[in-house]
């Protein structure tokens, strides 16, 4: 057989990988898809993976979105376990600041990279920080609290947790502003924001969700919070810009990624779906019940967010010198 006739012979068997890919990305998803989340069940994150999980289905007919919790080490658990799933568009997860950007300064011996690990899909939400007091607590501003923490009052402030953003926030405010204050962890904000109505400690760095309603209520006093603007039911809160430490400013954010090297064209579709779901009446307002802003941000913003965030907590934990074991 002359060459010319024989060389298409052997090509032809190189491109069945590729039109077997291209055909088994047609038909994505053919098997449910999981979607990986590092926290227990029924917090606000879990009630937003499934929210989510349920419009997905809808919008890409199928087997279906399945989340899959996987808690545990900070967070560590479930997202390593995404990072070294098959990427072949079957495994997503949800993650956030603490899971794809403060674990990388954060922890010792981090057995993921959030960054090269994943393929950032989308940016779905983000929720805003807040400083509150007592409200019999004598310090009616930033300012004045912190002037208390100077003046040898020594202050204590809560946390949800150690190396939570709520602890960082905090500790970032007491070494900026050169106060003693001491830090009172946690096992999550329902008690830290029920022993700060108290009294028991000076102040609490807590997302915003956790604590407006007592805020609003009175049974606490908001001095700062991470908005942009001032809330407009709660015009007399200024936002951390206006008191002077924009630096508390960091906001709690999700989004939706996929193991690294998962098929472009799977990303590609999730990523184009996503601002559209968060456009939804119903889809917001469910956001809006869990105290969560749509922010959506497609694929490659998202991936730059991401790496100026993994910078930002570096620079954070440099300062607090707050670090986990991995």
């Amino acid at each position: 057989m002359p060459a010319m006739l024989r060389r298409p012979l052997l090509v032809a068997p190189l491109l069945l990988p590729f039109a077997a890919r291209a055909q088994g990305t047609a038909e994505w998803p053919a098997r449910p898809v999981r979607v990986l989340l590092a926290y227990p069940p029924g917090g606000s994150t879990d009630v937003l993976a499934r929210a989510l999980a349920e419009r997905l289905s809808a919008v890409f007919p199928g087997p279906g979105f399945v989340v899959e919790n996987r808690p545990g080490g900070a967070a560590v658990v479930g997202t390593q376990a995404a990072a070294t799933a098959p990427p072949d568009g079957y495994t997503l997860a949800l993650g956030n600041n603490q899971t794809h950007a403060a674990n990388a300064a954060m922890v010792r011996g981090l057995p993921y990279r959030p960054v090269q690990d994943f393929a950032a899909i989308g940016r779905l939400a983000e929720v805003h920080h807040a400083l509150v007091v007592p409200a019999t607590s004598p310090p009616r501003t930033l300012a004045e609290l912190a002037a208390r923490g100077r003046g040898g009052g020594a202050l204590t402030y809560a946390s949800s947790s150690v190396g939570s953003a709520s602890h960082v926030i905090a500790e970032s405010f007491a070494r900026r502003e050169g106060l003693a204050a001491t830090h009172v962890p946690y096992r999550g904000g329902a008690q830290a924001t029920t022993d700060t109505v108290a009294g028991v400690v000076d102040f609490f760095v807590s997302t915003w969700p956790q604590v407006s309603a007592l805020v609003r209520e009175g049974r606490l006093r908001c001095l700062g919070i991470g908005a942009p603007h001032r809330l407009a039911d709660l015009p007399e809160v200024p936002t951390f810009a206006e008191t002077g430490t924009p630096y508390m400013a960091v906001d709690a954010w999700f989004g939706l990624f996929a193991p690294a090297g998962s098929p472009a064209a799977v990303v590609a579709r999730l990523s184009e779906a996503l601002p559209r779901i968060l456009a939804e009446p119903d889809f917001a307002a469910r956001l809006a019940g869990l105290g969560f802003q749509p922010a959506p941000l497609p694929a490659a913003e998202f991936a730059a967010f991401q790496r100026a965030e993994v910078a930002r907590w570096e620079e954070l934990v440099a300062l607090t010198g707050i670090r986990l074991e991995g």
